[in-house]
Parts: structure tokens; C-alpha cells; sequence
């Protein structure tokens, strides 16, 4: 009998992570469907998208509140679709500030729901976890602490492994990045983030950082790894403001491991990318820039001392971070300088880098796919 499951993964990395997820549960059963929020990658695996991530990924309070029209028609018309057709199951990838209030919601209706990739309640409020155990049937993490936030309340909890650590070991073992063009002395890696407001804020700093950079170092070779096509066009308009710097920076589109395994160094805005980076050992600082008023709230509610995750799951700065008016292109092109020159400081961090490594690659947890078709049954 065919089973349908309601995904909703609102931004790129969700795509990329719940379209694995797809595949596996498809491979063990093909009879089971998805349809809902996602990108490319999910449409590849026969997800029938009906809102894609390129109008639900956006960053920041501000920018949320510019859309809320949006995003409150998104929301009213699959609960309105799940009233009139319910699905087997819900499946929510990460994107907490929509996904758990649509858990809520379907809680009302009665449909059961897993969570994969849990919100970073650790980071900002763990006064969220006795809500998300009200509405939650299931919750795969990908962080082995993750587990015991929920010791002694009443929801399933599965350490499953980070999809990244398993795949770019695959892909580090493949040899593919080898195939990347990319012989110069000193190369470095642009990261800006995956959405038009990170390409907006974050790249010109980094611009900046790379014509200082050039003027010291005439071999140094640079490529800007665009997450989508979209990210990329949005990139070269940006590019096309920097005449001198044409011809020094190349943009690629979906080949961030292997350029990352290349680069002597990197830029990374926050994020999921600066594991993929520590998981390539690849030396890098850690930049992020918001609008004010997102960064003013931001700084009151998140609870830790660090923003890089990179940073977070080695309980301490491993690599230097750069966040809001800190983004100096003057001390990031000194910092970036000190690790193309490959010093002891350069060195130092990839001994630590080695350590995040090993804890992303402990065990692989529990098997995901297995554990949302038990849900099905």
C-alpha cells in the first residue's frame, strides 16, 4: 500500500540532507511519496516541490517580517491541504522558526510527525524542548550531546550521525576532487552563504579581503563556491563591481568539497558550511554579517559563547570568527595571510579541525531511513 509524507525542508542544506534521507527510504521502499517544501536536489528524487527553497530561505527577523504575507499564505495553505488530504506522515528538516509551529498545527489534526536535524534549542531556548515534546511522535539528531537535552522527557530521541561526515569521507575517497582545475601556490575558498541576504551583506567585505589580499600575494588563486545556480548570478552581478578582481576570482557552482579539499585556506559564513570545511581540513575563519535588528535580538537570546558551528561542537574557538562589524576585510586578509603561509598557526588548527572530525565520524548512530518507515507502519 503507498504511504505519502509531507516534507518540509525550507533551505538549502535541508534540501540536500532530506533529499539522502529520501533516497534511502525510497531504496528500502519505493512505494512510499513525498511531496511539500524543498529544493532541486529533493525534486531530483521525485518530491513533488510545490514551494521551493529559493522563496522560503531567508535570514534574519527583518527579512522574515518583509515576507510574513508570504510565508502565513505558505503556511495556511498545507494545513488547509492536510485537512482536506491527510498525509501518512509529516517530516520536518530542520527550519524551526516555520517547522515547529506547523507541527504544532498538525498535532491538531492528528498526523503523526518526525523531526530530523533538531533546532539548536541548546543554542538559543531550551525552554522549546518541553513544546517540542508535546507535538513531536519522533526526533532524529545529528549531534551525539543532542540526546541527552531530552533524557527524561517522553519523546523517542535517535543519534542517527551527521549526514555531512559520511559523505564527504565518500567523496574525499573518490578521488573527484582531484578533477577540480585548481593548480596555483595559494588557494583560497570564498563560502558566502547560501542565501541572497548572505550574498548581499557578506560577499563585498570578502571582496574587499581579496583585492587586499592580491596586492601582497600575487599567487594567490581564489574561487567562490555558489551553493545554487541562483547564488552564483547573484555573485557575478556583485563580481562585476570589482573590475580588478574579474580575472583573479572564479565562480563554481556545486563543487564546495572538492574546492574545499583544494584550498590551502577559506572565508565561511556561519553555518553548516564550516563543518563541511572542518570535515575537508581545511583552515579557515568564520564570518557572519545581519541586518542590526535580527543580530541586536539575535545577541540577546542565543547562549553560547561562539557562532560557527565549527566552533560550537569543539566547545571552544578553534577558528578565529568575524560576526557583524567585526567583518574587517583588513584583519581577515591578515589572518587568511598567516594560513596560506601555512605557519604553526595554520598548523595548530588543523590538529583541532582533526578533532571535530573525529567527533562528527564516532559512530553513525541509528539507521534514519529505517526509523521514519517504522513510523509508517
Amino acid at each position: 500500500m503507498s504511504r505519502r509524507v509531507l516534507i518540509i525542508a525550507g533551505e538549502i542544506s535541508g534540501d540536500m540532507h532530506a533529499a539522502k534521507l529520501v533516497r534511502e527510504i525510497k531504496a528500502i521502499d519505493p512505494t512510499v511519496s513525498f511531496y511539500g517544501i524543498g529544493g532541486d536536489l529533493l525534486e531530483a528524487e521525485g518530491v513533488e516541490v510545490r514551494y521551493h527553497v529559493r522563496d522560503m530561505a531567508v535570514l534574519g527577523l527583518s527579512e522574515v517580517l518583509r515576507r510574513y504575507g508570504f510565508f502565513r499564505r505558505v503556511f495556511n495553505e498545507l494545513v488547509a491541504a492536510v485537512k482536506k488530504d491527510p498525509p501518512d506522515m509529516v517530516l520536518l528538516v530542520d527550519y524551526p522558526g516555520f517547522n515547529l509551529r506547523f507541527a504544532k498545527q498538525m498535532k491538531k489534526q492528528g498526523v503523526k510527525i518526525c523531526y530530523y536535524i533538531c533546532p539548536q534549542v541548546w543554542a538559543w531556548k531550551k525552554g522549546r524542548i518541553p513544546k517540542m515534546v508535546d507535538v513531536l511522535d519522533r526526533l532524529l539528531v545529528i549531534f551525539p550531546f543532542e540526546v541527552d537535552l531530552f533524557k527524561g522527557y517522553d519523546l523517542p530521541v535517535h543519534y542517527v550521525g551527521h549526514p555531512l561526515a559520511a559523505e564527504v569521507a565518500h567523496y574525499e575517497a573518490s578521488g573527484l576532487a582531484n578533477r577540480l582545475d585548481w593548480s596555483a601556490a595559494n588557494k583560497l575558498a570564498l563560502l558566502p552563504g547560501s542565501r541572497k541576504q548572505e550574498i548581499e551583506r557578506i560577499l563585498p567585505p570578502l571582496l574587499e579581503t581579496v583585492r587586499i589580499l592580491t596586492r601582497a600575494n600575487r599567487e594567490l588563486s581564489v574561487i567562490l563556491a555558489a551553493a545554487s545556480p541562483q547564488i552564483a548570478e547573484l555573485a557575478r552581478i556583485r563580481l562585476t563591481e570589482y573590475p580588478d578582481l574579474l580575472e583573479r576570482i572564479r565562480i563554481e557552482v556545486d563543487q564546495t568539497r572538492a574546492i574545499l579539499l583544494r584550498a590551502d585556506a577559506a572565508i565561511v559564513a556561519s553555518g553548516t558550511a564550516t563543518l563541511e570545511a572542518a570535515l575537508c581540513r581545511c583552515p579557515m575563519v568564520v564570518v557572519y554579517k545581519t541586518a542590526a535588528l535580527t543580530y541586536a535580538v539575535g545577541k540577546r537570546v542565543v547562549k553560547i559563547p561562539h557562532i560557527g558551528m565549527v566552533n560550537i561542537v569543539a566547545g571552544k574557538e578553534i577558528c578565529p570568527e568575524f560576526i557583524q562589524e567585526e567583518v574587517c576585510p583588513d584583519r581577515i586578509a591578515s589572518t587568511i595571510s598567516s594560513l596560506l603561509e601555512e605557519s604553526q598557526a595554520c598548523e595548530k588548527m588543523k590538529g583541532a579541525l582533526d578533532e571535530v572530525r573525529n567527533a562528527l565520524n564516532t559512530t553513525a548512530g541509528d539507521d534514519a531511513a529505517e526509523l521514519i518507515l517504522s513510523e509508517l507502519v
